[in-house]
């Protein structure tokens, strides 16, 4: 896929999970929208995974430590055919359903139980010294929160990653500067986040992450450091939905009906724009 339909595809996504949050009534609404870009980009354009090959080898991992997000993972699981889209649509949020409000190895395509904030990066650090002991070829990519870097696991996560100069390692901050009750900076100050990774022996890159073309470059960037790579990317917590944009309360926030059917006015003019380039 080129830069404009990766752009129609974070769109498409976005109003999808803006559709399944709405209509079961659940889920984390900025979180998702915030960190679209990023997972379009890492799916369509960027890992080598699949739904005919995942689990193998040197195939890579993607680990979502920020796992309330979780909507918009499912949507492009079902949109790459790991996961029936009617299944999702219907069971979403149910009974019985795999497709709760974290990630379950359950659901086909999710290899980690995640959601328990401070574990992905620990995961993505064993899944990495692993397979630089069996020699694969793998790369292994998280995505975590910004708020989520309160957790100590964290930095002792960080910590061995540099240790051990995991090159095919890529952690991925959705830096919102939001979380679930206020600005990241007002709540628990982590920045400098750059300062930080650094001392612990990362490559730390930034960028723009809701900018595709800029997310699709850092992101296929050879890493020749020997080192770990953090890439901060700086998002807008409820993106593309102009309600929900830089909003704290959003984090958990469902959609009025009337939101509900500006959103998607929003965002189909989003589109149509996007068809006129």
């Amino acid at each position: 896929m080129n830069i404009l339909e990766l752009k129609k595809k974070a769109v498409a996504l976005r109003k999808r999970t803006w559709q399944l949050i709405y209509n079961h009534q659940n889920g984390h609404t900025g979180s998702d929208l915030s960190c679209a870009d990023i997972l379009v980009a890492l799916y369509y354009a960027v890992m080598n995974q699949n739904a005919e090959n995942i689990g193998q080898k040197d195939v890579d991992t993607y680990i979502q430590s920020k796992g309330h997000a979780v909507e918009i993972w499912y949507e492009i699981l079902a949109d790459k055919g790991y996961i029936d889209r009617v299944d999702l649509e219907k069971r979403y949020s149910t009974f019985n359903s795999p497709y709760i409000g974290h990630p379950t190895t359950e659901v086909k395509g999710m290899e980690f139980h995640t959601g328990s904030l401070g574990h992905g990066l620990g995961l993505g650090v064993g899944v990495a010294l692993a397979a630089k002991m069996k020699q694969s070829r793998k790369h292994i990519y998280v995505l975590m929160g910004d708020g989520e870097q309160a957790e100590g696991s964290i930095w002792e996560a960080a910590m061995a990653a540099g240790n051990y100069n995991l090159d095919n390692l890529t952690a991925i901050i959705d830096h919102n500067d939001l979380q679930i009750s206020g600005t990241t900076d007002s709540v628990m100050r982590s920045n400098p986040l750059s300062t930080k990774y650094r001392a612990f022996n990362w490559e730390v890159l930034e960028v723009n992450g809701n900018n595709m073309g800029d997310v699709v470059n850092v992101l296929t960037k050879p890493n020749d450091t020997n080192k770990p790579r953090l890439i901060i990317a700086n998002t807008v917590k409820g993106k593309g939905i102009s309600a929900a944009e830089n909003r704290a309360d959003w984090h958990h926030k469902i959609p009025t009906a009337t939101e509900y059917q500006a959103g998607l006015q929003e965002l189909d003019a989003q589109m149509e724009a996007l068809n006129n380039e």
